[in-house]
């Protein structure tokens, strides 16, 4: 929803206020949004194809300004942003109108990286490479790396690699960690298309376009992999089958 207000020696500003009502970003103002890692907001956000050779340049130049923008993954379109800049992150869950106590998930270029935000060391050898990259999101224990408290609960953080180049580039070009979700309103479907966030356009500068992603608007499968031996299934989703069949290869086996 916008409201347009304006006194008579003033220009027109406009407020934006969420529909989630377990949002705690209720207005924002233009101005707010713009003053957020000094990102200048504009009307509509830019299409850039991915097929533009320019189109991973941008992108990186995008995040490391502190902006939050839309592109493709291996499931559905996200939103991402630098998982090392607050003011970024902060930024994301204004955007999407999420509630502040549901931690994103971090998007990593590299399987290597794994282990520098998490600890691996008790899964099955190669038990990383046979799920990644792909369709799912592994919660692991994190590190004492520094992460924002938005991207870890309980201790623990959601890993994504998706099996999708464009994005895993734009994480190595950015040399840091995407924080990644949905490119969609809180509780709203996730979408396969730009049309299907098209609410969101106006709160962010850039949707990078890879056209229509499929027919299944289904998000990653969850896992949870933190303890020895045991795997919990926190959500099925895209590559849900192949995922457990992968995990039961490997010896663990489904606490619940």
């Amino acid at each position: 929803m916008q409201l347009q207000t304006r006194s008579a020696d003033e220009p027109m500003t406009t407020f934006y206020r969420c529909c989630n009502p377990d949002c705690n970003h209720n207005w924002l103002s233009r101005s707010k949004l713009s003053n957020v890692a000094n990102v200048a907001v504009p009307s509509m956000a830019a299409r850039v194809s991915v097929e533009n050779l320019s189109s991973e340049i941008l992108a990186v130049g995008y995040l490391k300004s502190g902006s939050v923008i839309a592109l493709p993954t291996d499931t559905v379109y996200g939103l991402a942003c630098d998982a090392t800049n607050s003011s970024a992150i902060n930024r994301l869950y204004a955007v999407k109108c999420r509630n502040e106590n549901k931690p994103l998930a971090i998007c990593l270029g590299e399987i290597s990286e794994v282990k520098s935000w998490a600890y691996i060391q008790h899964l099955p050898y190669n038990l990383l490479s046979a799920l990644l990259p792909g369709p799912v999101t592994l919660i692991l224990n994190c590190t004492t790396n520094g992460l924002d408290k938005s991207l870890s609960l309980g201790g623990k953080v959601g890993i994504r690699i998706p099996d999708y180049p464009f994005i895993r580039h734009l994480a190595c070009g950015l040399g840091k960690p995407l924080a990644l979700t949905s490119a969609n309103l809180s509780n709203e479907p996730s979408a396969v298309d730009i049309s299907g966030f098209s609410s969101i356009l106006y709160k962010i500068p850039a949707v990078f376009d890879a056209g229509n992603l499929g027919e299944n608007h289904s998000a990653s499968t969850v896992i949870d992999l933190s303890e020895i031996g045991h795997y919990i299934i926190l959500r099925g989703g895209a590559g849900f089958t192949k995922t457990v069949n992968i995990l039961k290869k490997f010896g663990l086996q489904n606490k619940y």
